[in-house]
């Protein structure tokens, strides 16, 4: 059954990380990072069956190779706590061939991060084990369109109701900055896993296959039901296998504790009815009079 599973998160120099490590470990490839001179060889991972890189029209064709992309982001950021990538990652619908998930995959990388102004590196894996997922990496600083890195964000003045500067008293100008694209906005995760889910249905009924995903929780859709947790693929491997994780644990109880509801809630339904019915049945009147 196709779900939809899309955690988004940064690649940060301030947590230890780098770009090169992400996009070797996501593509199975031997990286190095220029910018601290580690590699990172991720060539015997297994389950990498696809990686792919999309670039917009203006970026220099020489992105097109994962090692100078990366290092080009690693070496424009120059501090420690910067920022140097995002990653979007997807659950593949196994109802779909693997030529199916890779024109899904490439159809929505185009239209919402490529044609925004992104350069894209995804990798599709999948060990055989019913989870077959994407990692999508994506640059965070804009290009020109000269095709140079441009600037994350832009110092703006506050202005009075005249228009007119605010001095800070120390000889300046009140500012604040602003970012220059509107990928860090609260609201563009919602609007990529809403994307996703579009996405993915279009695949699904173009294929002939009438199952449905929603990125919406139970509770804004309205739906009575405890979620269950994501088991990943170590513990999914270990489920079919028929050994019993804790996550799996919590599932089954979820499943159960759902199960209880539902007949909670049906028994309540057919009690509502059975006494609106007795309220509606005609009363009979008393002919004694006094």
């Amino acid at each position: 059954m196709a779900i939809c599973h899309i955690p988004i998160k940064i690649i940060q120099r301030s947590k230890g990380k780098s770009a090169l490590a992400a996009a070797a470990y996501r593509s199975g490839t031997k990286l190095t990072n220029e910018w601290d001179g580690l590699t990172h060889d991720y060539t015997h991972k297994g389950g990498v069956v696809h990686a792919e890189i999309m670039l917009p029209s203006h970026a220099p064709p020489e992105f097109a190779d994962r090692s100078i992309l990366w290092n080009s982001v690693e070496q424009i950021e120059k501090s420690r706590d910067s920022q140097l990538a995002r990653e979007v990652e997807v659950a593949l619908p196994r109802e779909l061939t693997r030529e199916q998930q890779l024109a899904l995959l490439r159809a929505y990388v185009k239209d919402n991060f490529v044609a925004a102004g992104m350069c894209a590196d995804f990798a599709l894996h999948d060990k055989c084990d019913g989870n077959p997922h994407a990692h999508i990496l994506l640059t965070i600083r804009p290009l020109k369109e000269d095709g140079t890195w441009g600037a994350k964000c832009r110092k703006v003045y506050d202005l009075d109701e005249h228009g007119q500067r605010i001095p800070d008293g120390k000889g300046g100008w009140k500012n604040h900055r602003e970012d220059t694209t509107d990928w860090n906005d609260k609201g563009k995760a919602e609007v990529w896993r809403a994307a996703w889910a579009a996405c993915t249905n279009r695949a699904l009924e173009a294929a002939g296959h009438p199952a449905l995903v929603d990125h919406r929780s139970y509770k804004r859709r309205g739906i009575d039901k405890i979620p269950s947790v994501h088991l990943g693929p170590a513990a999914s491997q270990m489920e079919k296998r028929g050994i019993r994780t804790d996550k799996g644990e919590v599932n089954r109880q979820i499943a159960a504790d759902n199960k209880l509801l539902k007949e909670i809630k049906a028994r309540i339904t057919r009690l509502y009815r059975w006494s609106k019915a007795e309220a509606e049945k005609p009363q009979t009147q008393q002919s004694s009079l006094t």
